[in-house]
């Protein structure tokens, strides 16, 4: 352990601050792997004529406009997300049918997960 001074707007601050080298120790390395937040569901790869809707953004799913099954045309709204107090239509990006949805209204995704599975 060090130990430090930190000036923070005008206020000093005194902090310890541990050297870490190499990899992390073992409990924590282990405890990291171990721990996916995804649910399987949203880890689900698609096959190969199906595609991902991913989250462009982080936000919450304020309205779901589909459902499994459900035939689609190119550029209709499959749902809304939520962003920065910004509502953003994810729309289909080419006509198709709809394997699943993986989210219901009030999820909260991030940048890149999977919000349905089209084909």
């Amino acid at each position: 352990m060090r130990k430090f001074r930190v000036n923070v707007n005008g206020t000093s601050y005194e902090i310890e601050v541990e050297e870490v080298t190499g990899s992390l120790p073992q409990e924590t390395a282990g405890k990291a792997r171990a721990e996916d937040p995804a649910p399987a569901a949203i880890r689900k790869a698609a096959s190969a004529n199906q595609q991902n809707v991913l989250a462009p953004m982080p936000g919450s799913i304020v309205e779901v406009k589909t459902k499994a099954g459900s035939s689609i045309k190119k550029g209709e709204v499959l749902l809304i997300l939520e962003a920065m107090k910004m509502e953003n239509e994810i729309v289909a990006p080419r006509d198709c049918s709809v394997v699943s949805v993986n989210v219901t209204k009030g999820t909260t995704v991030n940048a890149g997960d999977v919000l349905c599975v089209i084909e």
